[in-house]
């Protein structure tokens, strides 16, 4: 299965277009099977991730810091499956977006509304993160 068909950049990616670096990332996007699926658990969503771990991981808590439970990262499908009938088909889909973590990517396997409830959470927890590294960058450079 070729990226280039499968997986694309999001218009609504939080930095804009970037390249993968990840070599691992760049590995289960070439070849998504049922191994490389990852199930994000945000709230009362369940939607299924490609990419490698570690990007997974960032993933997860940079949403985390926009919800008020924790996120978890199941590496296996979970229990009840996925209650979205959209979110269900959205793996058969030709054009799922990319969404660039930290030099690597990972695809979110989800109907349109739940790629945008967690774009949107994505983009908030990386604004959150920035507001408190640069709280913390002043903090520290005041004499």
């Amino acid at each position: 299965m070729d990226t280039a068909d499968t997986f694309h950049s999001p218009d609504a990616s939080p930095d804009g277009p970037q390249s993968i670096r990840c070599a691992a990332c760049e590995s289960a996007l070439d070849s998504p099977g049922r191994e490389s699926v990852s199930f994000l658990l945000l709230d009362h969503l369940t939607v299924p991730l490609v990419g490698c771990d570690d990007h997974l991981e960032q993933f997860s808590a940079l949403c985390g810091l926009a919800t008020e439970s924790s996120p978890e990262l199941l590496d296996h499908r979970p229990a009840g499956g996925i209650t979205c009938p959209g979110c269900r088909h959205a793996a058969y889909d030709t054009h799922q977006p990319i969404v660039p973590v930290d030099g690597g990517g990972l695809a979110l396997l989800a109907c349109d509304t739940h790629q945008s409830a967690v774009i949107d959470r994505f983009r908030t927890g990386l604004r959150v993160q920035r507001q408190l590294t640069s709280s913390i960058d002043a903090f520290s450079t005041d004499p």
